[in-house]
């Protein structure tokens, strides 16, 4: 069977979307829940992402108990507070201002973990990196499909993974990846928020692209 062919008001949507994707901060989300049928889309959209080896080495834990999401918060905090000292000035006073988390604001968080196979994978006899890097593929794309239906999604990466697997009494042999919260919010920014408050500024095509060798950047 022959796969579908896009027509160029499509392929514009989706650019679309990738440009209006943002992560979300707590101060953004709503409370109120997010419909099954928005969340199984979601859970759709990851199901459907690229693997190495077609291996799928994704597991996903959908969090909405209070106690458990305020555990992983407290994870979140004392991760936070080593963080802040990792700046200086300017950078210090910003990074206290930061709301990075969502956890306890959104009605939905989303652990998502790599489970190793056991057995040989296609393609990741050199690299076994790749299977974690295809996890982050399905988050990419539940990250998408929450934008194409305005709901919110914020990833914290401020948490001990080892805590968050103790709170969600996960197997020791899966990874935490990423860790995911979500909800309507009251608005999406026109620009990612790092951005508008001149935290970093955005890299130019021409400063990260090269052409045949790492030491040529401008195509002759």
């Amino acid at each position: 069977m022959k796969g579908r062919r896009f027509n160029a008001q499509e392929a514009s949507l989706l650019q679309e979307i990738m440009l209006q994707r943002r992560d979300v901060r707590g101060n953004r989300f709503h409370s109120d829940p997010l419909p099954d049928r928005a969340v199984q889309q979601i859970l759709d959209a990851a199901l459907s992402a690229p693997s190495v080896g077609f291996s799928q080495p994704w597991e996903f834990i959908l969090v909405r108990d209070r106690l458990r999401r305020q555990a992983v918060h407290d994870s979140f905090t004392a991760e936070n507070s080593k963080a802040a000292d990792q700046f200086s000035g300017a950078k210090s006073l910003l990074y206290q201002r930061l709301k990075l988390e969502g956890i306890i604001e959104s009605p939905l968080n989303i652990a998502v973990f790599y489970r190793p196979s056991g057995l040989p994978v296609l393609g990741q006899s050199s690299m076994d990196e790749v299977g974690r890097y295809s996890v982050v593929c399905a988050i990419q794309n539940m990250w998408l499909m929450a934008r194409s239906l305005n709901i919110g999604m914020g990833w914290v990466s401020i948490l001990d993974p080892g805590e968050v697997k103790r709170i969600l009494e996960v197997p020791p042999d899966r990874d935490l990846v990423g860790y995911l919260c979500l909800g309507y919010v009251d608005e999406f920014y026109d620009e990612p928020e790092l951005e508008r408050l001149q935290w970093e500024r955005r890299k130019s095509m021409q400063s990260v692209v090269h052409y045949d060798s790492f030491s040529q950047q401008d195509a002759e």
